[in-house]
């Protein structure tokens, strides 16, 4: 139910409002959760650009595949706006929904971490199951990921939005993923 005179306040938010936090607060904590995110690119593209020069420059891929240079830039922006979204999740007021909210998306990062070393990583070591296993965790990431949107959705709009290209970018990663496991076999 939405509360009168405030849009996206639901029932649960009515009547706990929090003062905003200060400018300073509000860009620091803008800046650690853009730290976070671009630490967790960063991990992955380390593992990436290690194995691009091994297996995985010899695995036969999918005709969809894009150009290696193409995953570095479209990861930076994606992880960057979902940094954004988070710190407009973090702005509403606090509340179990916001506190569940940053749970998930911190959860769906955790995955996104742990992606690209089981892909990139374990293809190198156990062969065509590493990108099986990887499979398993994409699949993970993206339904954590669509959740983490809704849960953004209830608290504000603009913040569910920054997810979208990350979904997308997911979705897209996983049908690649899917494809390099089965030409594996």
């Amino acid at each position: 139910m939405i509360e009168q005179g405030r849009p996206g306040a639901t029932t649960a938010t009515a009547g706990r409002e929090t003062p905003r936090p200060s400018r300073s607060r509000s860009i620091a904590t803008l800046l650690a959760f853009l730290v976070i995110s671009a630490a967790v690119a960063a991990t992955g593209a380390l593992v990436a650009a290690h194995a691009a020069a091994g297996w995985y420059a010899t695995a036969d891929k999918p005709m969809w595949t894009p150009a290696d240079d193409v995953f570095a830039p479209v990861l930076a922006l994606t992880y960057g706006l979902m940094a954004i979204g988070a710190w407009l999740v973090w702005q509403t007021p606090e509340t179990e929904e916001r506190s569940a909210a940053l749970t998930v998306y911190i959860l769906q990062l955790a995955l996104g971490a742990v992606w690209a070393p089981a892909f990139f990583g374990l293809g190198g070591v156990v062969g065509a199951a590493g990108p099986w296993a990887a499979l398993v965790v994409i699949v993970l990431a993206a339904i954590v990921l669509l959740a983490t949107l809704f849960r953004f959705w209830e608290l504000t709009r603009a913040g569910a939005v920054m997810l979208l290209p990350a979904f997308a970018w997911v979705l897209y990663a996983m049908t690649l993923n899917a494809a390099i496991a089965v030409l594996a076999l």
